[in-house]
């Protein structure tokens, strides 16, 4: 679920907890791209990945013809790179508070990693 069943605005993560010691931490949390994609286009990454990248398997399996699926997963590349786009506009704003002293160097650098699926 990345979507508020309200509004449908991107949900976003606050509060990280550990199942094995019950850690908690609270904060604002940047999601990677993969994970804010929809529930469909998600399925439709994973289809590509397990088919080995061969699309024409993953439009056959899908049951639709291979330009309906190429549309698809169009839709897909555009979503990621607009995400890529608005992450890089987010690291530059997190890069110029750092600059100005209003955001510590080491909350920059987890968010930026977060945004790009790092840990």
């Amino acid at each position: 679920m990345n979507r508020c069943s309200q509004c449908d605005h991107t949900l976003q993560v606050t509060e990280l907890r550990c199942p094995a010691c019950a850690v908690t931490m609270s904060g604002v949390f940047a999601s990677p791209r993969l994970a804010r994609l929809t529930g469909d286009q998600q399925r439709l990454v994973e289809q590509v990945i397990l088919a080995g990248g061969n699309l024409k398997d993953v439009a056959r399996e899908s049951q639709i013809s291979y330009p309906t699926f190429r549309k698809r997963l169009g839709a897909v590349m555009a979503a990621l790179a607009k995400m890529r786009e608005d992450d890089d506009q987010r690291a530059q704003s997190l890069l110029d508070d750092v600059q100005a002293g209003r955001v510590a160097p080491e909350a920059a650098a987890r968010q930026i990693r977060e945004m790009n699926g790092g840990t």
